[in-house]
Formats: structure tokens, sequence, C-alpha cells
């Protein structure tokens, strides 16, 4: 089996009893293991992630978490990490912590006969987007993408590095727990097919010749199981923190959405 998760929001202020939600990804990612050949995280594990010049001793509470990945690596399974808008700012210490292959930008792979398209999937759009949205919303997407740009500047995040951890973190996490809060607050649901910017993304794809039988996201915390053309569906694929969902495309190629439960 190949398992696909994402958006734990590890360490989250936001989430209360963060110990026992890190142990309940653990136990989801065990559950993996029993048949796992490939386990791909696509982004937003963390809340926050920033690897400073500074050692950051606050990275001990994912002790638990990194245990787990390391003994998944040892048992001979594949582990892959996407960076997520939550988590984008590693330089080598996540990959040596896991030892998980870090994906800093969407690609395809091919595995049991089927084409496939991940990614976390901030920032993806359409080429025509602006298109499909009123003034207002274009607006908020044009915001998000500057966010987006300032947060992949090499020299911002050079400097970021250059804090010491505790006053790094402090910025972070808070700007983190505002968005976790705001979502819980104020969810945004699927907003149909002719408005969500990851099925357009998708459905341009293959109008213009792009062709994968399965694209899957995560990002947008909605469980999403879409047939976009009679040869290709897409999945976004939940998260880990409320809903707890992930897929699983087995060795015939069959791609399917499930929740766990322990």
């Amino acid at each position: 089996m190949i398992y696909f998760l994402s958006d734990a929001h590890l360490g989250s202020l936001a989430i209360e009893r963060g110990w026992a939600h890190q142990k309940k990804v653990i136990d989801m990612l065990e559950m993996m293991s029993k048949d796992a050949v490939s386990i791909y995280m696509l982004g937003d594990m963390f809340d926050f992630w920033m690897e400073y010049f500074i050692h950051d001793k606050s990275k001990r509470q994912y002790s638990p978490f990194f245990k787990e990945l390391r003994k998944l690596n040892k048992q001979g399974i594949h582990l892959h990490f996407f960076t997520g808008n939550h988590d984008l700012w590693t330089f080598g210490g996540l990959a040596q912590m896991s030892g998980a292959e870090v994906h800093y930008s969407p690609c395809s792979i091919q595995r049991y006969g089927k084409t496939i398209y991940l990614a976390h999937g901030d920032g993806i759009l359409p080429s025509d987007w602006e298109e499909y949205y009123p003034s207002r919303v274009r607006k908020k997407i044009k915001r998000f993408m500057r966010l987006r740009a300032i947060f992949n500047s090499s020299t911002l995040q050079f400097l970021f590095r250059c804090l010491p951890p505790k006053i790094g973190n402090k910025f972070g996490y808070s700007w983190a727990k505002k968005s976790r809060l705001k979502e819980l607050a104020n969810p945004c649901p699927f907003k149909g097919e002719h408005k969500e910017e990851l099925v357009l993304f998708a459905k341009e794809q293959e109008k213009i010749g792009n062709h994968r039988d399965y694209y899957i996201f995560g990002h947008r915390h909605i469980e999403l199981d879409l047939q976009i053309t009679p040869d290709s569906r897409m999945m976004i694929l939940g998260d880990c923190f409320q809903q707890f969902t992930y897929a699983k495309l087995d060795k015939h190629g069959n791609l399917s959405m499930h929740s766990y439960e322990q």
C-alpha cells in the first residue's frame, strides 16, 4: 500500500492536549506501517517549522514523532515529506531528523501503473483563475500570494533564521494559532467545482493534455473525492488534527479515502 496524509499541524497552540494529538498521529502511522511501501506526507505536518542557525531546543517536543518516522524508515518504508505553507522553512534538518525525502515543490510520480500528481496545494491556481472570482475574492487570493512570496524569499528566510529560536517561535506559533482559530471558528467548506481552485487547476491540466490518473492535495482541510474526467480523479485529504482522514493506493492502482479511528 501507498499512503497519503497531510495537515497534522503538530505543535499548534490552538490544539488542546498537544501530546495526545501527536500520539494519535503516531498511532495512525503505526497502523499504516503494517502494509505500507511508501508514505507521503503532503505538507503542514507542523503548525510552524523553522530551522535556525542557533540550536532550537523546542524541537524536542516532536521527538516521539521523529522516532516513529525513523523506525518506519528502518523498516524499509519510503517516507516523503512535502513542504506546506506552515512548514516550508526546512534547510536539511527535517530530512536528517526524519529520514524522509523532502519535496519543495509539486511533482508527478508513477506507481502501480498510475500517474499521480502530488502537492500540498497552496498557491496552485489555474492560469485563468481571475475569471472565476469576484473582485473581493481576487483581492483575498492576491494577498495570500503576496504573503506566500514573502515566506519564500531567501533573503527574509536568512534573516529570520538569525533570530534566537525563542523569539522566532513566539512569533511563528502565535501567527499560526490565529490561523487555526480563525479556521475553527469559520471553516471554509467545498466551494463547488466551478470555484474550488484545486479542482479548476486539475481540470485545466487535463484540458491542456497534462493527464494524470490522480491528483492528490492537502492544504484545504476538506475531504473531497471527485471524478473530474472519465479517466481522472482528484482528492483533497482533509486533515490530521480534526478529521484524521487519509488516502491509500493499493497494488492494483485503486485509490480510496479513509478515516482513522483508534
